[in-house]
């Protein structure tokens, strides 16, 4: 899922608002959360680290992953030291956090597909005949009385 974190300080009052915002179909984006903290508050905790800024930045209704609050957090040193700037948005897109896969490369010493394939799949025409010939449809009896009759 994609996601925009907007920051947006207001010097006057002394107010950072967070903005969360998401694509709910590809082009559309919606605010889905917007989140008051104490300017002052989260500088210093930007100016401390990333666990800091983490534990000042999550509360119980906006509560992001590691990777997005290392990602906010590395997004908004710049933005929390020039104070000339009002509005920061940051982009993130969840896949970035998936391990990334290794490439697969086959290699000689690798079992042979074919091989395994004419070992286990070498039937002969007669075999298939023979397992045709036989008639499949099923027979009831008057006397059976199983749930199965038709």
């Amino acid at each position: 899922m994609r996601q925009k974190m907007t920051f947006e300080r207001n010097i006057k009052d002394g107010i950072l608002t967070v903005l969360e915002l998401s694509e709910v179909d590809p082009g559309v984006v919606m605010p889905l959360h917007e989140e008051d903290y104490d300017l002052r508050e989260i500088v210093e905790a930007s100016g401390q680290g990333l666990e800091q800024f983490k534990a000042v930045l999550r509360r119980k209704s906006l509560f992001p992953t590691h990777d997005l609050c290392a990602k906010l957090f590395e997004g908004t040193k710049g933005f929390f030291k020039n104070e000339s700037e009002e509005k920061i948005t940051i982009e993130y897109n969840d896949t970035e956090s998936f391990p990334v896969e290794e490439e697969f490369h086959l290699e000689e010493s690798d079992v042979e597909l074919d091989a395994l394939l004419d070992e286990d799949g070498d039937t002969k025409e007669d075999e298939i005949k023979e397992i045709d010939s036989e008639d499949d449809t099923p027979k009831f009896t008057p006397e059976d009385t199983s749930e199965h009759e038709n």
